[in-house]
């Protein structure tokens, strides 16, 4: 790839990532204090900036506990951050939970209770309910990553399998007021869908999980499957008297980060949307389909330009490679629109594409020809799920490491 495209398109990933830069997104929406003690709580791959910053932007006492992502804490004063295992749940994420429901015991109403979450704290937050386990949890799990199922069905799942999630975190509050301060990962940025909504109650049912599973033919574990078919556990009512006088804020969102990379970008931009979802490599191929429209014909948007998207993809488990859901777009695309004058970046916000070191990686219209020059088919690798040994082998990859925040895929592509 030109250096100089390079350049280009990892200024607009930063730009992306600043606007959703903790403090900044924080700034405008610290609460008034209370009476009486402010606990903070809060999950997410993000979470330990965001409470640091909230430490340097309150003004009085506080205390508290966060979980994130090992490997993605920081320093802080008075909030404690603990870490698990992302994406699948473990022991350390069980004992999290734990301490969380711990941090918000025996609070009054003259109490204050700030939440801080963000993407990735749906596993993060393990709480398997009756007779179900840790394992259990954990095979649900990655029953749901392998479905391709997007990502607002797999966290309604998630909520009636849980005992922490779906607000009930935020009930366990009670009659403590609840702040929840939210930076969305998910498409429509709705905040009961971030990390499963621990402290956001859903009007998603149990009967809509079973639905969900049904249309998505979703495999679950054999107790999961017999605990969603009961009717014990239920996630509770947003109308309970519980959530009364709760407040919940979209901080930072895709949108946000979209429209920051476009307005610093010094290439004309246009936005398609912040919150496309699908398979992976379908997403792909239609954003190959636009870019080579544009190349061609300079339709429907005139060259030159960044074509800017976000939201989350997902990818059905086919092969056993190695790889995430923006390498597997990237892959796609680079193979759909090879040939094309075009230079891209995909990559996940918070600097891991699932479960690699990398946040995805470049691409342009000569990548296909340079892999099969290395020995490899690029086809055999899509069809594989191995689209991170693809771009391994170009010196391809993109690796800033954890970004601090979670605002989901950006994917830019540069058509000069």
């Amino acid at each position: 790839m030109n250096p100089e495209d390079r350049v280009l398109l990892t200024g607009l990933f930063q730009a992306a990532v600043q606007a959703a830069d903790p403090r900044q997104a924080l700034r405008a929406h610290i609460p008034d204090r209370p009476k009486g003690r402010v606990v903070v709580i809060g999950a997410g791959k993000g979470v330990a900036q965001l409470a640091a910053a909230f430490e340097d932007l309150w003004d009085g006492p506080l205390t508290g506990v966060v979980v994130t992502r090992y490997g993605y804490g920081c320093a802080t004063r008075q909030i404690k951050v603990l870490e698990a295992a992302h994406p699948v749940p473990d022991q350390a994420g069980i004992a999290a939970a734990a301490a969380l429901f711990d941090a918000v015991r025996g609070l009054s109403a003259d109490d204050l209770v700030v939440a801080l979450v963000c993407g990735g704290g749906s596993a993060l937050l393990p709480c398997p309910p009756g007779d179900l386990t840790l394992e259990d949890e954990a095979a649900l799990n990655r029953a749901l990553l392998a479905s391709g199922a997007p990502i607002s069905v797999m966290n309604a799942i998630r909520k009636q399998v849980s005992g922490i999630k779906g607000g009930r975190l935020a009930a366990a509050c009670y009659p403590a007021k609840v702040v929840s301060l939210v930076v969305s990962d998910v498409p429509g940025d709705d905040p009961a869908q971030v990390a499963s909504g621990p402290t956001v109650p859903d009007r998603v049912t149990r009967e809509d999980a079973r639905a969900m599973v049904a249309a998505w033919r979703i495999a679950l574990p054999e107790k999961v499957a017999a605990w969603l078919a009961g009717d014990s556990g239920r996630a509770p009512d947003p109308a309970d008297p519980a959530f009364a006088g709760h407040q919940v804020r979209v901080i930072a969102s895709a949108r946000i980060s979209l429209e920051a990379a476009a307005s610093a970008s010094a290439v004309p931009a246009v936005i398609l949307s912040d919150a496309i979802e699908g398979e992976a490599r379908d997403v792909g191929r239609v954003h190959a389909a636009i870019a080579r429209e544009v190349a061609l014909r300079g339709r429907p948007f005139a060259r030159p330009v960044v074509i800017l998207s976000g939201g989350e993809t997902t990818v059905t488990l086919r092969g056993k490679g190695r790889g995430g859901r923006n390498s597997e777009f990237l892959l796609a695309l680079a193979l759909a629109a090879e040939g094309v004058g075009f230079a891209a970046l995909a990559a996940d916000t918070d600097g891991i594409d699932g479960s690699e070191n990398n946040a995805g990686a470049f691409a342009d219209g000569g990548s296909m020809v340079r892999l099969r020059g290395l020995g490899m088919d690029p086809a055999a690798a899509l069809a594989g799920n191995d689209a991170y040994t693809a771009f391994a082998a170009l010196g391809d990859l993109f690796e800033p490491g954890p970004t601090g925040t979670n605002v989901n895929d950006f994917r830019a592509i540069l058509i000069r």
